[in-house]
C-alpha cells in the first residue's frame, strides 16, 4: 500500500492557477462594450444579442471538435452535464437582461456579479469544502464594496414593485452563475472542459431563441462591422473566457473564481469610458482601487494558505465512483472501508467514528499504557461527544492510504499507525 499524501496538484489548488479566472474576468469585461456596439450597429435587442453571443461562442468551440473528432462527449452523464450547463447559461443571461430591463444595467450588474462570490463562499462553508477565515470574509466584503462604488446604484425613476422584481431576477441570475460554477468544477468521465462549454452554449442559445423572438427579430443587415463585432463578442468574452474559467476551476476554489469574476465590470467600465465616452467619477476610481486591492490581497492570501489535508474535501478522482455509501463527506471514506476497532456511536455528522484515529488516543496506545484500549476509547468517545468539531478535526488529521483499485473498489482506507490495532480488531 502507498500512502496518499497531498501532491503538487493539491498545493497548486491554493497557490497557482488563479490567473485563469483572472484572464476570464478581463475578457468578460470586453463583452459589455462589444455587445453595446453590436446592438447600436444592428438594432438587435439585448436578448437577441445574448442568443447570438452563446450561439457564436458555442459554434466556435464545438465545430472544430466535431471536425477533428476529438473531445466529443461520450456517455449519458456527459450529455446530462451539457444540458445542465446550457440551461444554467440561458437562465443566467435571461434573468440578467430581464433584471436590467426593470433596473438600471449598473444595479443589475452590481447585484448579480456582487452576490455570486458571496453565494459561492457560503455554499463552500455550509458543505465543508472550505474553511472560511476572517481574511477571506474581509477581502470579499472589500471587493463588493469597491464594486458598489465603481458601478453605483440608481434607484430613481423606478417603482418599488419593479425594483423588487428586478432584484429577485438579478439574484436568480447570480444563483444560476454560482450553480454553473460548482457544476463546472466537478469533472465528468468522457467530457472535457472545451466540449462542455461549446455544446452547452449551443443548447443555451437554442433556449434563448424563443425569448429573443418574443421581444424583437433576430435578423439584421450584415456588414463587415457587424460581422466583426459578432465574432468578437462570441470569441473573446464567451468562448475563450468561459473555457479559461472552467479550466481554472480545476486549480482554484469556486468562491475564488467567482471573486475574480468581479473584474468584469471593472474592465467593462474602463473600456466604456475609453471607447464609448462614458465618464468615470471619482467614486468610481476609488471603487476600482478598492476592488483591485481586494483581489490582490485575496490572491496573496491564497498563495500563503497551506493546502488542506488529503482526508478533507472531495475524494481523489480515482475514488469518486464507489460501490459504498458515503458516511462522512469531509472524510470522504465510504461506509464499511474503515477499520472497526472499538467503535462507538456518537452525535456527529458521521454514523461511526473510529476512536483509534484520534491522535491523543493513538499516542497512548503506542506508549503501551496498560489496559488502555477500552478505557482510552471511552475517554476519547466522551471527548468527541462533548466537542464534535474537535472530533472532526482530529479524525481529518489522520492519514489516508489509497490501495490499488483491483484489491479495493473504494480505493480508500484509513491507515492504522499502531501495530496493536489489528489485535483490537479481533477482540
Amino acid at each position: 500500500m502507498r500512502v496518499h499524501t497531498p501532491s503538487a496538484g493539491v498545493t497548486r489548488r491554493s497557490s497557482s492557477g488563479w490567473w485563469l479566472p483572472v484572464c476570464a474576468g478581463v475578457l468578460w469585461g470586453t463583452g459589455g462594450p462589444s455587445g453595446r456596439l453590436l446592438a447600436l450597429e444592428t438594432g438587435l435587442s439585448s436578448s437577441a444579442v445574448a442568443a447570438y453571443r452563446l450561439a457564436v461562442g458555442g459554434v466556435l468551440i464545438a465545430l472544430p471538435l466535431v471536425l477533428i473528432r476529438r473531445g466529443l462527449p461520450l456517455g449519458a452523464r456527459a450529455w446530462v452535464r451539457i444540458a445542465a450547463l446550457g440551461i444554467l447559461a440561458a437562465a443566467f443571461q435571461a434573468c440578467f437582461f430581464a433584471a436590467a430591463a426593470r433596473l438600471s444595467v449598473s444595479l443589475a450588474t452590481l447585484v448579480t456579479i456582487g452576490t455570486s462570490p458571496i453565494l459561492a463562499m457560503t455554499t463552500e462553508w455550509l458543505t465543508g469544502r472550505r474553511r472560511i477565515g476572517w481574511s477571506v470574509v474581509g477581502t470579499t466584503a472589500l471587493a463588493v464594496a469597491g464594486l458598489g462604488l465603481l458601478v453605483g446604484s440608481q434607484f430613481g425613476g423606478h417603482r418599488t414593485a419593479g425594483v423588487v422584481t428586478g432584484v429577485v431576477l438579478a439574484l436568480m441570475s447570480a444563483a444560476s452563475f454560482t450553480v454553473m460554477t460548482f457544476i463546472g468544477a466537478r469533472p465528468v468521465t468522457g467530457l472535457d472542459d472545451l466540449a462542455a462549454t461549446g455544446f452547452g452554449f449551443v443548447v443555451g442559445a437554442s433556449l434563448l431563441v424563443p425569448l429573443a423572438l418574443s421581444t424583437s427579430a433576430l435578423s439584421f443587415a450584415p456588414s463587415p462591422a457587424s460581422i466583426g463585432l459578432l465574432l468578437l463578442l462570441g470569441s473573446a468574452p464567451t468562448a475563450i473566457a468561459y473555457a479559461l474559467y472552467f479550466r481554472g476551476l480545476r486549480s482554484v476554489s469556486a468562491s475564488t473564481a467567482a471573486l475574480m469574476a468581479l473584474l468584469e465590470p471593472l474592465v467593462g467600465i474602463l473600456l466604456a469610458s475609453w471607447l464609448l465616452g462614458d465618464r468615470l467619477r471619482p467614486t468610481g476610481l476609488l471603487g476600482a482601487g478598492l476592488l483591485v486591492g481586494a483581489l490582490l490581497l485575496h490572491c496573496h492570501d491564497a498563495r500563503r494558505r497551506p493546502p488542506m489535508a488529503a482526508a478533507v474535501g472531495s475524494p481523489p478522482a480515482s475514488a469518486r465512483r464507489t460501490s459504498g455509501r458515503w458516511s462522512f463527506r469531509w472524510l470522504a471514506v465510504p461506509m464499511g472501508t474503515r477499520p472497526r476497532p472499538t467503535r462507538r456511536r456518537m452525535f456527529s455528522p458521521c454514523r461511526w467514528v473510529n476512536v483509534s484515529q484520534v491522535p491523543r488516543y493513538r499516542m497512548r496506545r503506542a506508549a503501551g499504557s496498560p489496559g488502555g484500549a477500552s478505557r482510552d476509547a471511552r475517554r476519547g468517545t466522551r471527548h468527541m461527544r462533548s466537542d464534535p468539531v474537535t472530533a472532526r478535526a482530529a479524525v481529518a488529521s489522520s492519514r489516508v492510504v489509497s490501495t490499488p483499485a483491483t484489491s479495493c473498489p473504494t480505493a480508500l482506507r484509513v491507515a492504522e499507525s499502531s501495530p496493536t490495532a489489528s489485535s483490537t480488531e479481533s477482540m
